[in-house]
């Protein structure tokens, strides 16, 4: 922190100037002079250096924040894709079932119409 600027020697000479001693004036201003440096106050200074460090860190975090949706965004674009895939797999192997269902069962149609004709023709 910023140490606050205070003059001893005009300090004194105003007291004294106001009626005290020239001892008691030193005095006075040596007490506040010591409040001074012991007091722990923050200067404009002091707080335009920290404004100035959060505005840096939170750049910095939404930097980190930008870095992390790009990796998950081009993460679940894979995943996507990867599903995409497999879900392109099963609809052909579905099609290619249902067409060998729909063979089985235009083959079991056609015998059913031929027996019952065989038969038929025996009556």
């Amino acid at each position: 922190m910023g140490q606050v600027a205070f003059d001893t020697l005009q300090a004194s000479e105003e007291l004294q100037t106001a009626g005290l001693t020239s001892q008691q004036a030193k005095a006075i201003s040596l007490v506040v002079r010591r409040s001074h440096e012991v007091a722990d106050v923050a200067t404009k200074r002091d707080l335009e250096d920290v404004r100035k460090d959060m505005v840096a860190r939170f750049e910095k975090t939404e930097a980190q924040i930008a870095d992390v949706r790009k990796d998950l965004s081009a993460e679940m674009n894979l995943r996507f894709e990867k599903t995409d895939g497999q879900i392109a797999l099963i609809r052909k192997d579905v099609e290619t079932i249902a067409t060998g269902l729909l063979l089985k069962l235009g083959g079991v149609i056609v015998v059913t119409i031929s027996a019952a004709t065989a038969i038929l023709k025996f009556f």
